[in-house]
């Protein structure tokens, strides 16, 4: 039984692996409606050291083609308060690894003003984006041992 009507969550999803699709997968399993946003690549710039190796349009496309994704955007800011004036969803869903933080802890308070609710889902400890880059730098360079 879905306890919501429209959920939404969002994310970098550069090099997309099965953590990202935990995260869709399980927010849909609480919303009827399930809006993915795709962080524009300028967005991901501020926050993180790497730009994304995959540029945008193509993240947002491939969220688009993943069952269960009703709606799929690139966002252009963080402020989960204005993207729920763009989007009027019920939920936000985020991974774990948020809880807590001074960054979502003044979401949950700003989304509450809107009645809307935040629901911290498991974070996939076993794989990340840092750590697929990780392991194709060590890749690489295994590859140029042998070369030599």
């Amino acid at each position: 039984m879905k306890k919501y009507k429209v959920g939404y969550t969002d994310g970098t999803y550069d090099l997309f692996h099965v953590g990202h699709l935990n995260i869709i997968e399980t927010a849909k399993k609480y919303c009827d409606y399930l809006i993915v946003s795709v962080h524009g690549d300028e967005v991901v710039k501020e926050d993180k050291p790497d730009s994304p190796i995959i540029g945008e349009e193509d993240r947002r496309r491939i969220v688009a083609a993943i069952k269960g994704v009703d709606q799929a955007e690139i966002t252009r800011f963080r402020d989960k308060r204005k993207l729920w004036d763009l989007y009027h969803f019920d939920v936000l869903f985020v991974g774990d690894d948020w809880k807590g933080t001074e960054r979502y802890n003044r979401f949950e308070q700003e989304l509450k003003e809107v009645g809307a609710d935040i629901i911290y889902l498991p974070y996939t400890k076993t794989i990340s984006t840092t750590k697929i880059r990780e392991r194709i730098i060590e890749m690489e360079k295994d590859i140029d041992k042998k070369r030599k």
